[in-house]
């Protein structure tokens, strides 16, 4: 589904983000993607998305050669792809239903479709009653929710979340990798960038490690038991 192939990463200031970076995500995959400030993995995630291009290398996504997309296309590839940033990233003048709903009325859907998708993503992360609220009504961890449904409003093949817990506490944070385990369950493909090597040892399945821009390991965990002992994920029984 993505591939890496010996991926530089350098900016016209000297400094190098990624250096001969190769690795391979199939589809239904869950990577924990780590490493220190400064490793490089918000300019890897970035380079899925085409929101930045390579110095050299090549970027295949389900197929498609990333850095050779022509601009036009470059919106046809987000359409499969699912981006959550640790800031949420939320337009505090817009409802949380128009900030969920935004992609489906610029594609052009009718106000009932938008509606139904729209609600139906919140409905996922339990935030369906929540549709009026502003996203300064809410809190850290409802917002991060509100950002997820927005990321899911296409229904994406991938999901990339870069550092999505950062900015909550403790309990919080539980609740949204829980969050991000339940869609992976669903298929989704999720990659979720974290300093967190605890979480990742607890959850397992795969951690690729960056330093310095380098991949310096590619490690497939036992699957653990984050889940164990907890009551149903978030959302799951809300009513349509």
């Amino acid at each position: 589904m993505i591939r890496f192939f010996d991926i530089a990463k350098r900016y016209p200031s000297g400094q190098v983000a990624l250096e001969g970076v190769s690795l391979a995500i199939e589809k239904g995959e869950l990577c924990f993607l780590t490493g220190g400030s400064g490793a490089g993995k918000t300019t890897l995630l970035r380079l899925i998305f085409r929101e930045e291009t390579p110095t050299a290398g090549q970027i295949l996504v389900n197929g498609r050669n990333v850095a050779a997309l022509p601009r036009g296309k470059v919106p046809y590839l987000r359409r499969s792809i699912g981006v959550v940033f640790q800031d949420f990233r939320l337009i505090d003048r817009k409802t949380v239903f128009e900030n969920v709903a935004y992609l489906p009325r610029i594609l052009g859907l009718d106000a009932t479709k938008q509606r139904r998708i729209a609600y139906e993503a919140l409905r996922r992360v339990g935030l369906a009653h929540r549709m009026a609220a502003f996203p300064w009504q809410l809190s850290g961890g409802e917002q991060q929710r509100v950002a997820i449904a927005r990321a899911l409003v296409n229904d994406p093949e991938i999901l990339i979340a870069d550092e999505p817990t950062g900015n909550l506490d403790p309990d919080l944070s539980r609740e949204i990798v829980r969050l991000f385990l339940d869609i992976h369950r669903r298929g989704t493909t999720v990659i979720f960038a974290t300093h967190d090597r605890q979480l990742i040892e607890r959850v397992g399945h795969r951690a690729l490690v960056l330093a310095r821009g380098r991949l310096v390991e590619d490690r497939r965990l036992p699957v653990g038991s984050f889940d164990a002992g907890l009551t149903p994920a978030v959302g799951a029984g809300d009513d349509a």
